[in-house]
C-alpha cells in the first residue's frame, strides 16, 4: 500500500534555542503560526486528492513539536486524532529534539495516535554539540530513544555530517553510537551554510569550513552503509531541493546536490567494483533491470570510470538485492559490509 504524508509545517517557535546551522526564528513570543482551523483545512484538502486505498499520516515538519507548550501539543494532536478515529488518517508523525522528550509527553503522543517520532540527534560528540549551540548530554538522547521504544513508537534519528568541530571519525562514531539506540529509520544531512544563520557568520569569519561534495560523499557512504546493513531504513540522504533552498544566495557554501543520495550510491558501487577489478582485471556484471541505473552510476559515472573493465547485462532472474560479478553472486550486504570494514580499519 502506498504511503503519503500530509505535511503540516509549523514554525520553529517551539525550539528552546537557535543552533548555528538553523535559520528559523521565534516571532514575537508566538508559539506557532498554524491554527486549528488551518490544520483542519490542510488535512481535508489533502484527503480530497489522495487515493482512498493508501496509508496516510499527518506529519508535523519544520519545528520542535514537543518544545511547544504541552496544552498546545494536545490541541494539535486532538484535532488530528479525530481523523484517525474516523479511519481517514492512519497516524501522526513528528520531529523534535531529544531534550524535549519526557514520559508525560510520550504518554500524550501515544494516547493521540502518534506513530513515529524523529529525533534531531545530529551528533553524539559533545564537543560538536557545544560548537553548534545544541549542547545536551548524550545520555539525554539515549533516554529519549528508550522512552519512544518503550511506548512502541517508531524511532527515527536525524544525523548531520560536517558540523563545526566534527571529523570523519566523530561523524562515524556518532552513527555507531546511534545504532545502539535501535532506530527504525534515519535521515543523513550534510551541513550547509545557510543565509541568516550563525554558521554564516562563522563561515565568513573563517571559523568554519564546509565539506566539499567529495568529502561529504566519503563521510556519508560509510554511515549510510553502516545503518542500512543493520536494518535501519534510510528515508532521506541530503536536504530536499525545495524552492527556498534553490533561490540564489540561500546556500552560501557546502555540499548541496539535488541527487545527493544517488551520488553516495554511485560511490559505494564504484569502490566495490574497483576492489574486484583490481584483483580480477574484469567486471562482467549481471543484474536485475531495477538496479542497472544504480550500478552504472549517476550520469553513467561508474561505466565511464571503469570503461576498461565494465560490461553489464540485464538478467531479471537475479534478485533485487543481488548482483553477479564474474560469475559470483554478491548480496547488498556484501557490498555494504566492505564499506564498513574499510571504515573500521581506518
Amino acid at each position: 500500500m502506498k504511503h503519503y504524508n500530509i505535511p503540516i509545517f509549523i514554525s520553529h517557535f517551539g525550539c528552546p534555542n537557535a543552533c548555528v546551522f538553523c535559520n528559523q526564528k521565534k516571532i514575537n513570543g508566538c508559539e506557532t503560526d498554524v491554527t486549528m482551523k488551518d490544520l483542519k483545512k490542510i488535512i481535508e484538502t489533502y484527503l480530497e486528492t489522495l487515493p482512498k486505498n493508501s496509508k496516510k499520516e499527518v506529519a508535523f515538519f519544520g519545528g520542535t513539536f514537543t518544545g511547544i507548550s504541552f496544552d498546545l501539543q494536545r490541541q494539535y494532536l486532538e484535532t488530528v486524532h479525530k481523523y484517525v478515529k474516523e479511519g481517514l488518517v492512519d497516524g501522526i508523525r513528528l520531529s523534535t529534539r531529544p531534550d524535549c522528550i519526557n514520559r508525560e509527553i510520550v504518554e500524550q503522543l501515544k494516547r493521540y495516535g502518534v506513530t513515529s517520532v524523529e529525533l534531531g540527534v545530529q551528533s553524539l560528540d559533545e564537543k560538536v554539540l557545544k560548537a553548534t549551540a545544541r549542547y545536551y548530554p548524550v545520555e539525554i538522547v539515549t533516554e529519549a530513544c528508550n522512552l519512544l521504544k518503550e511506548y512502541s513508537i517508531e524511532l527515527g534519528i536525524q544525523l548531520m555530517i560536517g558540523l563545526p568541530e566534527s571529523t570523519f571519525e566523530s561523524d562515524f562514531l556518532t552513527a555507531k553510537r546511534a545504532l545502539k539506540m535501535k532506530p527504525d529509520i534515519a535521515r543523513i544531512y550534510p551541513t550547509l551554510v545557510i543565509r541568516g544563520t550563525k554558521l554564516e557568520e562563522m563561515f565568513k569569519n573563517g571559523e568554519y569550513k564546509a565539506l566539499s561534495i567529495d568529502e561529504a560523499i566519503e563521510r556519508t557512504r560509510k554511515i549510510y552503509s553502516l545503518l542500512e546493513s543493520n536494518g535501519v531504513n534510510i528515508v532521506r540522504v541530503g536536504l530536499q531541493p525545495s524552492e527556498d533552498l534553490q533561490e540564489e544566495g540561500v546556500i552560501l557554501d557546502g555540499p548541496f546536490h539535488p541527487a545527493f543520495r544517488e551520488l553516495v550510491e554511485t560511490e559505494i558501487y564504484y569502490k566495490f567494483f574497483c576492489s574486484i577489478a583490481k584483483k580480477e582485471k574484469r567486471l562482467d556484471i549481471k543484474a536485475n533491470e531495477r538496479n542497472i541505473s544504480k550500478l552504472v552510476g549517476i550520469k553513467k559515472a561508474n561505466r565511464m570510470r571503469l570503461k576498461k573493465y565494465f560490461n553489464i547485462k540485464i538478467d531479471n532472474s537475479i534478485g533485487k538485492n543481488e548482483i553477479v560479478i564474474n560469475g559470483r553472486i554478491y548480496s547488498r550486504l556484501d557490498i555494504l559490509g566492505k564499506e564498513i570494514n574499510e571504515s573500521d580499519s581506518n
